[in-house]
């Protein structure tokens, strides 16, 4: 791991080396104690394994490849081919930006006439896709279809797609998951209604039907059901603003891959698709999960003096938070979000002490936290944290969030 990765990752690494060391002293049942560290070992995974996701999109030339890649990132990332075919040697592109990078599987279409204006190495489409496998195995696979096309001659396309996903199984011993997209639905009739959210009821048929022939084609293919999203990718960019924008339903998309895609290459894709429901979507799975352990903990229930240590997995759980913003995370961080919630904590703080002034937030019943309590403290606290973090809302209106949240959990769970 990089020095730079090191720095970035300090905080949720000091965070869970504390859990860990409170762990051996805390007076907790064996059990409790096992799922504690098992769900931390995800979670470090998930933080400190973080990768680009390996992508592989497949399609006939001017499918919208290149547009569907930008419209990802938000920003142009890959040309666009308006007559030629544009992509050539199948091999893997790393498009980067400030928020992260994803790696593409680009090749030239599949069942193309001419040669396209880049080179290319291997006699067939396919056989490029196979060579650059061979080394590099595809988190799942985009099979892309105009929306005016998915009724024409696509047979030979699925044909190869099926060999493309046998290949893989054969190498990696992986089941890439495969995901298909029809792409510029705006083209669809009636063309005045050329806009998203594409609402007209003629669209809306036209594009269901597109879907539904794709579905059926691939899950023939397949053998099996195959999700299908619509989409448009299209925009333009002039000094680096939107000028011209046809994007629509890529946020389904993305949030539906992610779903996909291996523990380790989830937190770069939301991170860099600037898409707040899908960051938020991920941030809640975590809180709702380290909730759920401390809740359990709670219900022991857990004493006073062992409450570092849900403490420390609280504070793993609002700094892993803060990355899938896709912010870095300091302690003056940590510090103005404490302080917003009214822990007042200096900037090198200790564990003991913020656990006392955490305790504070949260009533406790003689000398034990109920597992209720600590159920709604941890949730509450990652309703805040997405508030902060993800939404930058404003310190007010953040402990407005966790005062809410913890007194609407807290009744649900007593």
């Amino acid at each position: 791991m990089g020095s730079h990765k090191e720095e970035k990752y300090t905080q949720v690494k000091e965070y869970m080396e504390y859990v860990h060391e409170g762990l051996d002293k805390a007076r907790l049942p064996a059990k409790a104690k096992e799922g504690i560290r098992a769900e931390l070992e995800e979670l470090r995974a998930f933080v400190f394994d973080a990768r680009p996701a390996r992508i592989a999109i497949v399609g006939r030339r001017g499918a919208g490849k290149s547009s569907l890649i930008n419209a990802i990132f938000g920003e142009v990332r890959a040309e666009v081919g308006d007559v030629k075919a544009q992509t050539g040697t199948g091999s893997w592109y790393t498009y980067s930006s400030a928020s992260g990078a994803l790696e593409i599987l680009d090749t030239r279409g599949l069942g193309e006439a001419e040669r396209p204006e880049e080179a290319h190495g291997e006699e067939t489409s396919l056989a490029e896709v196979q060579a650059a496998i061979q080394d590099k195995c595809p988190d799942a696979i985009l099979f892309i279809s105009k929306a005016k096309e998915v009724s024409g001659r696509i047979d030979e396309d699925t044909k190869q797609l099926a060999e493309l996903k046998a290949f893989i199984q054969e190498k990696h011993q992986y089941e890439a998951p495969l995901i298909g997209v029809v792409t510029q639905v705006d083209e669809l009739s009636p063309k005045s209604a050329d806009r998203p959210p594409f609402d007209h009821g003629e669209k809306q048929k036209n594009i269901e039907h597109a879907q539904a022939i794709l579905a059926d084609k691939l899950a023939a293919s397949a053998g099996s059901p195959v999700t299908v999203i619509p989409v448009a990718a299209y925009f333009e960019i002039e000094a680096g603003e939107v000028v011209y924008d046809l994007r629509w339903n890529v946020d389904k998309l993305l949030d539906f891959l992610i779903e996909q895609l291996p523990n380790e290459a989830q937190m770069v894709l939301a991170k860099l698709s600037k898409v707040q429901a899908i960051q938020k979507k991920l941030a809640r799975r975590i809180g709702k999960r380290m909730a759920g352990l401390t809740g359990a903990v709670g219900a022991q229930p857990i004493p006073l003096a062992d409450l570092p240590v849900i403490t420390g997995m609280q504070m793993t759980m609002i700094s892993t938070i803060a990355l899938i913003s896709g912010r870095s995370l300091t302690k003056k961080d940590m510090k103005d979000f404490l302080g917003a919630l009214g822990v007042n904590v200096a900037a090198g703080f200790a564990f003991r002490q913020l656990a006392r002034q955490l305790a504070r937030l949260f009533p406790v019943a003689g000398h034990a936290v109920s597992g209720a309590v600590a159920y709604a403290g941890t949730y509450a606290l990652a309703e805040a944290a997405i508030a902060y973090f993800i939404e930058e809302r404003s310190l007010t209106n953040v402990k407005a969030v966790f005062q809410n949240e913890f007194q609407q959990k807290r009744e649900e769970n007593e």
